[in-house]
């Protein structure tokens, strides 16, 4: 089994933006230690909570620390760029970073409609035109027509002559993993966002891939959220912290640091705010390694995933790495 890692870059309590940028790099020295096979990061914006704005800067500080790690973003939410720009920046890290570097694609906008209408200029753009978004994408990938003639009115996605990234559709429902099966590239699929589908999906979009260019066979990255403990009493304090932070992000409370256990334990829940917590606790995988690595077997299994991708949003980093640590010995 493949394991790999995707980091929100949240800000913790008691410290800043320059703590959780520093936590994400020495994160990805370890996981480059562990054996892990990538780190992604998201695109969050509006989120004073979380210092992933920009990805590819991310990607490209956590390149200068790594040597065999690949790098990508998880991702690159496709509707709030120009396909040109996104294009450019990825051949960009690409030639920095040769074979290395990945781009995951969303058509979400990762934030709020009025955040987003900014991120766009007040353009309003469809959620349905992601596959002409695509393909413009594609397009520029493709484009390599250089040296050419003065004033010639092509245009090249700069630099040239680099390969281009490995490309992923993200996906938390099937329209995702349909347009990544049409187009022949891999599907990162979010069970930690919809563990009832996952399965079914992901064994979908196995059967109806349609090989391109880009990759031969189909490659699925299922990405859970995960935490793993010495027990499962240890785990299940750490987990606090997360349940907390997603109920304050679910009420648009999206400022507010990523709490320690602590105060997550001294919170009065309502009545409907425990509705919520129970829907929260659905999707992660939270144990000691016997029962997490169990249960995430069996999830590859029966999904027929290549590839996991574990978010684990805990408080303490050395608690989060031991997290990944015990899964990696235990599953690679």
């Amino acid at each position: 089994m493949k394991l790999s890692a995707i980091d929100l870059v949240p800000i913790l309590e008691g410290e800043g933006a320059h703590e959780a940028i520093t936590h994400t790099r020495d994160f990805a020295v370890a996981a480059e230690a562990m054996g892990l096979t990538r780190l992604w990061l998201a695109e969050h914006h509006n989120a004073a909570g979380l210092a992933c704005s920009s990805p590819e800067l991310l990607i490209a500080r956590l390149g200068e620390v790594t040597e065999r790690l690949r790098i990508g973003a998880g991702g690159i939410m496709l509707p709030n760029h120009a396909p040109l720009k996104v294009a450019e920046s990825f051949r960009l890290l690409e030639a920095m970073y040769p074979g290395r570097i990945d781009l995951g694609l969303g058509r979400a906008p990762g934030t709020d409609p009025r955040t987003a209408a900014a991120l766009r200029r007040g353009v309003h753009i469809d959620p349905d035109a992601f596959p002409a978004q695509l393909d413009a994408l594609l397009d520029h990938f493709a484009s390599e027509e250089v040296p050419r003639p003065a004033f010639h009115p092509s245009i090249v996605a700069i630099p040239t002559a680099t390969a281009t990234p490995e490309l992923f559709v993200l996906s938390s429902s099937g329209f995702g993993a349909e347009v990544a099966a049409r187009y022949g590239l891999g599907l990162a699929f979010a069970q930690h966002m919809n563990p009832g589908d996952a399965v079914s999906i992901v064994q979908r979009y196995r059967k109806t891939f349609t090989p391109s260019p880009h990759r031969p066979a189909p490659y699925a990255i299922v990405s859970v959220s995960v935490v793993c403990a010495d027990t499962r009493a240890e785990a299940e304090h750490l987990r606090l912290s997360g349940e907390l932070a997603m109920l304050r992000f679910s009420q648009g409370r999206r400022d507010l640091p990523f709490p320690t256990p602590e105060t997550a334990a001294a919170h009065a829940w309502t009545d409907e705010q425990q509705n919520l917590r129970a829907m929260f606790r659905e999707a992660p995988v939270v144990g000691d390694v016997d029962e997490v690595a169990s249960r995430l077997s069996r999830l590859a299994t029966e999904s027929g995933a290549d590839e996991l991708m574990l978010l684990t949003l805990v408080h303490d980093q050395t608690a989060r790495r031991r997290s990944y640590q015990r899964l990696a010995e235990t599953l690679l």
